[in-house]
């Protein structure tokens, strides 16, 4: 798995790694009941604490968008209910950006050019970003 993790941003890390998981189940690249590298492994890989992943794996298993195994790690949910309140989530959140783009008098091609500017950019170049394996 390739995680990308920007040292600089303002977002923490735990919540760097929740999304780059999530983002890897929704889109495939992360295969159902695939397992996740150990927490204390991929602390060291990522050269954080691993209590930073800890929390990012707990919040993910809170989620449904992982499960975890005693004695043998945690893995890739098949739970696609999980995946499919998070892109509900999302799409509420765009609902809203968009209400408030409206609100604030946002001409839509406006608004809809900042939509695709997004689709259009590399995740990793978005930010500072520096790509993990």
């Amino acid at each position: 798995m390739l995680f990308s993790l920007d040292y600089k941003s303002r977002l923490p890390i735990y919540e760097q790694l929740y999304k780059n998981i999530t983002r890897m189940a929704a889109l495939g690249a992360a295969e159902e009941n695939e397992q996740l590298p150990s927490v204390r492994a991929l602390a060291q890989e990522l050269g954080v604490n691993p209590n930073t992943v800890q929390k990012a794996y707990q919040l993910l298993e809170r989620d449904g968008i992982i499960y975890s195994v005693p004695g043998k790690g945690s893995f890739i949910s098949e739970n696609i209910n999980a995946l499919s309140q998070q892109k509900e989530m999302a799409a509420q959140k765009l609902r809203d950006a968009a209400k408030s783009a409206l609100d604030c008098g946002m001409p839509r091609e406006e608004a809809v050019r900042h939509v695709e500017n997004v689709y259009e950019r590399p995740a990793s170049t978005e930010t500072n970003e520096t790509p993990l394996r």
